[in-house]
């Protein structure tokens, strides 16, 4: 792979305010100097956007401490000519593409959002990295962006390994993931765009996202309300801390892959696919426990507080596995790295989080 120097480039963004996205950006401003960090967004209100409005002032004071240079853009990548635009503005070395339609459940009830995030506004993505070396222009040296482990679908073979087949994805969302990295490997292989897919699996952590289980689950314990768990209970997730990811996304931003020739004397895609999970899956009613115990450690529930009480156990919803797993070798050894947070540790930081944000 090709070293890429971080310090003194200019980085794009997508998904700026999202959660993954946010801490990306606290992360750069933090190890990165003299980097230009432009952020993309369009702050919609599929989740609260107050949550994302908190994430971008967490931004905005970190800039302030940095020696890097911030700028935020509120805008969708599903504008082609706003892209177009960005492109011609700056001279981007690094495109991390965090920006598109999260959720398997919500991707049933409203397909045409993921459609154009998910679709439209990755392929205007890559069409502004395939035009970043026209009239012999260096271009984009590295193009970075968020996959899913919901793309191995019901795959029966676990830990999944990016070897494993994902051909048959079971939700929208999933489909929609796929075709990003088959989109993403035809314009490597015409246009050696080097690109490289995260397949990240359940990510969690303090500001997190209102629509994952873990802040649904707080949320309705805190208001006294009963918990949907769904297949009974019987569900394993490989919950990955934000922190985790962050790392393992910087860390893959500095290795691009190299572009090649084959033996036949064609280029080879520089391309690569990578998983970021904590390779440790978790019973889902062992991480409802400790979120409980942990809600409880900082007050946002009473101490005599009776989790059974509160959760509901239903049939597996559509488009739901029952088991995550990642296999993280490949990630192990080419960056020497594997997320390790333990699932407590996380879980508290999220929890006192929550409790602040909620006093």
């Amino acid at each position: 792979m090709k070293s890429i120097d971080l310090n003194q480039k200019t980085i794009l963004v997508t998904g700026a305010a999202g959660f993954i996205g946010a801490n990306l950006v606290l992360r750069l401003l933090k190890d990165c100097h003299g980097t230009q960090i432009i952020g993309l967004d369009n702050v919609n209100d599929y989740y609260d956007v107050s949550i994302k409005e908190y994430r971008l002032q967490q931004i905005e004071k970190a800039a302030v401490g940095s020696d890097c240079e911030w700028r935020f853009i509120r805008g969708s990548i599903a504008d082609a000519a706003q892209i177009r635009s960005l492109f011609a503005e700056y001279d981007f070395r690094v495109v991390v593409n965090l920006a598109a339609q999260a959720g398997v459940r919500y991707s049933i009830e409203n397909p045409d959002a993921y459609m154009e995030a998910n679709v439209i506004g990755f392929y205007n993505i890559l069409e502004a990295c395939r035009h970043s070396y026209d009239n012999g222009a260096e271009g984009v040296a590295h193009l970075v962006y968020a996959s899913s482990s919901s793309i191995y679908g019901a795959n029966a073979k676990i830990p999944y390994s990016t070897e494993d087949p994902t051909e048959k994805p079971i939700s929208l969302y999933a489909a929609t993931k796929k075709t990003d990295e088959l989109l993403a490997h035809a314009y490597s292989k015409l246009y050696q765009i080097p690109s490289t897919a995260l397949r990240f699996f359940t990510v969690y952590g303090p500001a997190g996202r209102p629509d994952m289980a873990y802040f649904g689950f707080s949320e309705k314990l805190r208001k006294g309300d009963k918990i949907k768990i769904f297949n009974y209970g019987n569900c394993k997730r490989d919950f990955t801390f934000v922190d985790d990811v962050t790392e393992g996304i910087r860390l893959v931003m500095q290795g691009a892959p190299e572009r090649v020739t084959g033996e036949d004397g064609l280029p080879v895609p520089p391309y690569a696919v990578y998983n970021i999970g904590n390779s440790s899956p978790v019973d889902l009613m062992e991480f409802i426990g400790i979120l409980a115990e942990e809600l409880i450690r900082v007050g946002v529930l009473p101490k005599d507080f009776d989790l059974a009480a509160h959760e509901e156990l239903l049939p597996m919803q559509p488009g739901d596995v029952a088991v995550t797993y990642a296999d993280t070798s490949a990630l192990e050894q080419d960056y020497g790295f594997k997320p390790s947070t333990p699932l407590r540790d996380g879980l508290r930081k999220f929890a006192e989080w929550y409790g602040e944000w909620n006093s």
